[in-house]
């Protein structure tokens, strides 16, 4: 996602949209014969506009219904583009009378961080389906009342995990949880990219991002390590770097953790925002995986032992995320990204700070009665 300054984002929260004109448009998304689910995105930021936005045009099991900003100048931009109609159109302060829009079957929470909690638990009082961009919240007390709420109010759960649907990152766990090659004796998960440029950006600023590469990359970096092994880690002892402190002042600039597995395997993540790295890697009794680039938009790549390259036609990652959220809610297929598994990636990088906090202390994990992997 590109970045945005905390003054910016914060200067656009409270500005109310004005009334605006519907237009026609080529690009337009609509719902064919009552088959598709209708999404509205909260938050209109790089990520909205360049990934969600254009996979939902090209969707098979939705399309963008409606938008929640507090910019009117997007809000008049995407209307046009995207034949929206003025009723769909939310700001932050009137998102509550979403529920009353039978249009919008899905929110997509796609805000800095420390506000995913808020804006998942009203859409689900809203009675939605709810979406939430990852980290799923800033805390695991967080993940539990976003879960709770939906919970109450009969709505299903997603977090935005789009490669869990993509056909490399299938592969892999397929690879792992059928013993292609055996057993799984270690694992390297590594994401990370180098952050320059306005220092004000809110992800660079605790209070609305919890934290800083490992709230953002690491999380690639914890689920590759789980996907790739096919377990949840039984401890975890962490080491945090900082190379350039007078930029990185109020987050985690580059953490290195180290994992262990129940069947003796071992792992190593690796992520920052002042290094370029987009791997995965693991070892097996009789071969191995790897893939690079391993959590980009894609094209991805993928090799295995013996030679063998793994090739799939690319299809945007995001249209393949929502297609299957939409079509877990409206056939019953499994929720492959389920608020659980947000709720178990924050338990871990709970526990990383505190290993870094303690020193590098190894801290015991718990997570085989989640039953998510």
């Amino acid at each position: 996602m590109k970045k945005i300054t905390r003054r910016s984002f914060n200067a656009t929260m409270t500005v109310g949209i004005g009334a605006m004109l519907n237009s026609t448009s080529a690009c337009a998304a609509s719902p064919q014969d009552g088959k598709k689910l209708g999404y509205a995105l909260v938050g209109l930021g790089s990520y909205s506009e360049f990934q969600l936005a254009p996979s939902l045009v090209d969707a098979k099991h939705a399309y963008l219904a409606g938008i929640v900003t507090g910019t009117p100048a997007k809000a008049t931009k995407w209307a046009e583009k995207y034949n929206l109609s003025q009723k769909n159109i939310y700001n932050y302060e009137n998102f509550d009378d979403i529920a009353n829009n039978d249009d919008i079957d899905i929110v997509y929470v796609v805000l800095p961080n420390s506000m995913h909690a808020d804006f998942c638990i009203r859409a689900a009082k809203a009675g939605k389906h709810v979406v939430c961009e990852k980290p799923m919240a800033v805390s695991v007390a967080e993940c539990d009342a976003i879960i709770k709420a939906c919970k109450d109010a009969g709505v299903k759960l997603g977090v935005g995990y789009r490669l869990h649907s993509e056909p490399y990152t299938q592969e892999l766990k397929r690879i792992v949880k059928e013993k292609q090659f055996g057993e799984v004796n270690f694992v390297s998960a590594d994401a990370a990219y180098i952050s320059r440029g306005n220092p004000d950006q809110w992800r660079l600023d605790r209070k609305l991002s919890g934290g800083g590469a490992l709230m953002n990359m690491g999380v690639y970096s914890i689920q590759s390590a789980i996907y790739g092994s096919g377990q949840n880690p039984i401890s975890v002892k962490a080491q945090e770097f900082s190379t350039r402190p007078d930029y990185f002042k109020d987050t985690d600039e580059t953490i290195s953790a180290q994992f262990e597995f129940p069947n003796g395997a071992v792992g190593n993540i690796f992520t920052s925002h002042n290094a370029s790295i987009n791997r995965h890697y693991s070892s097996f009794d009789k071969g191995w995986v790897e893939l690079e680039p391993a959590n980009g938009y894609g094209p991805l790549s993928g090799r295995t032992a013996g030679g063998v390259t793994l090739s799939y036609p690319h299809e945007r990652q995001q249209k393949l995320q929502m297609d299957d959220f939409a079509h877990h809610i409206m056939h019953g297929s499994v929720n492959k990204v389920p608020g659980e598994m947000g709720k178990r990636d924050m338990i871990i990088v709970e526990a990383i700070y505190e290993s870094i906090r303690e020193g590098g202390k190894k801290i015991d994990l718990d997570l085989g009665q989640m039953g998510i992997v």
